[in-house]
C-alpha cells in the first residue's frame, strides 16, 4: 500500500489522529458487541456460539450464554439477586462496600469480572459506592434507562448483563464521571488477595510479523478470532526509538512489524502462520508490491523456541507444497528483538482513515 504524500501533514495531526484512534477502537468494539434489547440486555446473550471478545486488559469478555448467567445468578443471595437480575437498588448509605477504604478490585459477583479498582473510589456523599473509573472501559456495558420518569443511563457488566448502578456526569477529574455502584453486585479482592480464575485475564502469548506495509497486516490480524490486539511498529533494526522517517530512509535496518497478543487456546500460532502467508507475498524479496525497501521485507520472529520451530516447518511444508510454483519464500525467521510501537497515526490507520487495504482478507471462509 503506498503512503499518502506528507508525511509531516501527518505528524503535525498526529494529536488529533489519537483521539479518532480512539473513537475507532470504540467503533470497532461496538461493531463487534452484541446487540441490545430495549431495556437492555444483549440479545445474543443466549447464544453458545458467540464470537469471542476481549477486553485491553486481556480479559475474556465474550458474552455468557443466558442458561450460564441464570446458573451462576442461582447462587446469590437474595439481595444481590434482586439488584443484579432485577435491576433493583439498594437502599441509600446501607451497601456493605460504601465506606470499604482497603485497597483491591471489585469484580461482578455474578461472572468475577474485574469492574473497579480502590484507586479510582471516591466519597460522592450519595450513599453508594461512587468511581471516577472503571477497571477497563470494555468491562462495562451502558445502556439507555427511561424507568422511573426519568432518562439514566445504566451501567451492566460487560460479560454477563448483570446490572450494577448508573453513571452520571457529575464525577470528578480526569473523567468528570461518577459511576455509582450497588454493593450487592459486587465481590471485592483486598490487594494481594489471589483471584479466582474466572476474575483472571487469560494467558496470553505474542507473536511478531513483518510482511510489507504495515496497515493492512495489522488490520487483518486484529480481526483474527482468538486474537487479542494487534499493533504496527519497528523491529529487529539497530536504533533505539526509530522514526517512521529513520524507517523509510532505510536507516535504521528495521522492518515494518506487527505485534500479535493472541489467546492460544482459541487460535493457534500455526493458524496466524497460515493467515499471515495468505496476507502476502512470501516470495518477494525486500518489497511488498509496489513498496519497495528493506523495511518492507518478509519476517517471521520468534518469542520462544516453539514458535521457531513451526515457523521453520511450516515455510518448508510450503516450499514442498508446489503453493508457489517454484519460487522461492524469502521470509527471514529470526528471534524477535525489541519492538518500537509505530507512531499512533500508523495505529488502526485502515479503519481511521477508511482506506481500503488490498491484502487478501485470511479469515473469508
Amino acid at each position: 500500500m503506498r503512503r499518502p504524500a506528507g508525511i509531516a501533514l501527518l505528524a503535525a495531526g498526529a494529536l488529533a489522529a489519537a483521539f479518532v484512534a480512539a473513537a475507532a477502537r470504540v467503533a470497532l468494539l461496538q461493531d463487534s458487541a452484541p446487540a441490545k434489547e430495549a431495556g437492555g440486555s444483549p440479545m445474543n446473550a443466549t447464544s453458545d456460539t458467540a464470537l469471542p471478545r476481549y477486553s485491553r486488559s486481556a480479559h475474556d469478555i465474550t458474552p455468557l450464554p443466558r442458561e450460564r448467567v441464570a446458573e451462576l445468578a442461582s447462587r446469590l443471595d437474595e439481595e444481590s439477586y434482586r439488584i443484579t437480575q432485577k435491576a433493583g437498588t439498594e437502599p441509600a448509605g446501607c451497601g456493605t462496600l460504601l465506606d470499604n477504604k482497603r485497597e483491591g478490585t471489585y469484580v461482578c459477583i455474578v461472572c468475577g469480572l474485574p469492574l473497579f479498582s480502590s484507586g479510582h473510589k471516591f466519597n460522592s456523599g450519595t450513599g453508594w459506592p461512587s468511581f471516577h473509573s472503571p477497571y477497563d472501559v470494555d468491562h462495562i456495558a451502558e445502556i439507555e434507562d427511561r424507568s422511573h420518569g426519568m432518562v439514566r443511563t445504566e451501567i451492566q457488566c460487560a460479560r454477563c448483563t448483570a446490572h450494577l448502578g448508573h453513571v452520571f456526569k457529575d464525577g470528578p477529574k480526569p473523567t468528570g464521571l461518577r459511576y455509582c455502584l450497588n454493593s450487592a453486585a459486587l465481590k471485592f479482592y483486598e490487594k494481594g488477595e489471589p483471584w479466582p480464575p474466572e476474575s483472571r485475564p487469560v494467558e496470553t502469548e505474542t507473536a511478531y510479523f513483518a510482511g510489507g506495509c504495515f496497515w493492512g497486516v495489522e488490520h487483518y490480524f486484529q480481526q483474527g478470532p482468538g486474537v487479542i490486539d494487534a499493533v504496527s511498529g519497528y523491529m529487529q533494526g539497530h536504533v533505539d526509538h526509530p522514526t517512521y522517517k529513520q524507517v523509510c530512509g532505510d536507516d535504521s535496518g528495521h522492518a515494518e512489524a506487527v505485534k500479535v497478543v493472541f489467546d492460544p487456546k482459541r487460535i493457534s500460532y500455526r493458524r496466524l502462520l497460515e493467515a499471515f502467508f495468505v496476507m502476502h507475498d512470501p516470495t518477494q524479496l525486500n518489497r511488498q508490491g509496489p513498496d519497495v525497501g528493506t523495511q518492507y521485507r518478509s519476517g517471521i520472529y520468534f518469542t520462544s523456541e516453539n514458535q521457531a520451530k513451526e515457523a521453520r516447518a511450516f515455510i518448508q511444508e510450503q516450499h514442498e507444497s508446489g503453493r508457489y510454483k517454484g519460487r522461492r519464500i524469502v521470509t527471514e525467521v529470526e528471534k524477535a528483538e525489541t519492538f518500537w510501537p509505530a507512531e499512533e497515526y500508523h495505529q488502526d490507520y485502515v479503519v481511521k482513515t477508511g482506506r481500503p487495504c488490498h491484502i487478501a482478507d485470511p479469515w473469508k471462509k
